[in-house]
């Protein structure tokens, strides 16, 4: 994946975050929802933690870390 795709992926995903509040989506609901293949949304996901603006529940959903 090239820098400027991960790029619009992070602005995508990290505006429908703020967009929508209590938003939690599993890893499968990721990829139905931005039609990413398993890989992408692997390296998507580890970015949004890492950066911390996304959480890992205990039952496995993402949510926005501040919230």
């Amino acid at each position: 994946m090239s820098e400027d795709t991960m790029t619009d992926w992070l602005t995508l995903i990290r505006a429908e975050f703020h967009e929508i509040p209590g938003l939690h989506l599993t890893k499968r609901q990721f990829q139905r929802l931005w039609n990413l293949d398993a890989i992408t949304c692997e390296v998507v996901l580890e970015a949004l933690e890492t950066s911390r603006f996304l959480r890992r529940t205990n039952n496995g959903a993402y949510v926005k870390a501040n919230a």
